[in-house]
């Protein structure tokens, strides 16, 4: 959970990056109007894109109604007492931030402690390239970053842990992933409930 780049910003460039960022909320309402407008965020307003956005409106609000987090989780996370910002690289059409940003967001609703800020990769590239995936620009992507100084402490993305590896397997298997895998995938996210997510996230708490 390191940085995979050499590209650094300066302690006041990041500031003003977390300054501009969005709340979940905010986030949230982004999505929902241009669900409403069919458009999408970034520069490519393609049609695949626009469907994906009103998608994902749809999912998120279904997430944030049925996630659960349990008593063994919840004291967990209430138990954290390092000061985070989570700052989280994604897009509108992010199918893979849908199932997983409400997740980081009960996460802070839980404990203050932890900030929860979103960006868009189109719009800050050279964030991106701090935290790239296997070399590539792979959204969503979660940086840890210390309240204090902001020092950069790990990141997380863009899938959870098991679902990665069945990423991993399928691209080995038939080198690259399909349509068909992806919606196998959104049918994982349902199954799971967000528990593997939660437990990645969770483990990201002893980083201090």
């Amino acid at each position: 959970m390191k940085q995979s780049s050499s590209v650094n910003f300066t302690q006041k460039e990041l500031k003003e990056v977390i300054r501009e960022a969005m709340t979940y909320d905010e986030f949230r309402e982004l999505v929902s109007d241009l669900a409403k407008e069919y458009g999408t965020t970034g520069p490519e307003q393609t049609e695949a894109y626009k469907n994906y956005t009103e998608l994902n409106h749809r999912r998120m609000k279904r997430w944030d109604k049925t996630l659960k987090v349990s008593e063994t989780y919840k004291n967990k996370i209430e138990d954290y007492s390092g000061q985070v910002i989570w700052l989280v690289i994604t897009e509108s059409w992010c199918g893979d931030a849908a199932p997983t940003l409400p997740v980081m967001n009960r996460i802070s609703n839980i404990n203050n402690n932890i900030e929860l800020r979103i960006i868009l990769r189109s719009e800050y590239p050279q964030i991106m390239d701090m935290f790239l995936t296997d070399g590539k620009r792979s959204i969503p992507k979660l940086a840890v970053l210390d309240a204090e100084n902001l020092e950069v402490l790990g990141s997380w993305g863009p899938l959870p842990s098991k679902a990665g590896l069945m990423a991993a397997e399928y691209k080995t298997k038939h080198g690259s992933l399909t349509a068909a895998f992806k919606e196998d995938l959104q049918q994982w996210f349902n199954a799971d409930k967000g528990m593997d997510t939660l437990k990645d996230l969770t483990q990201l708490l002893t980083l201090k």
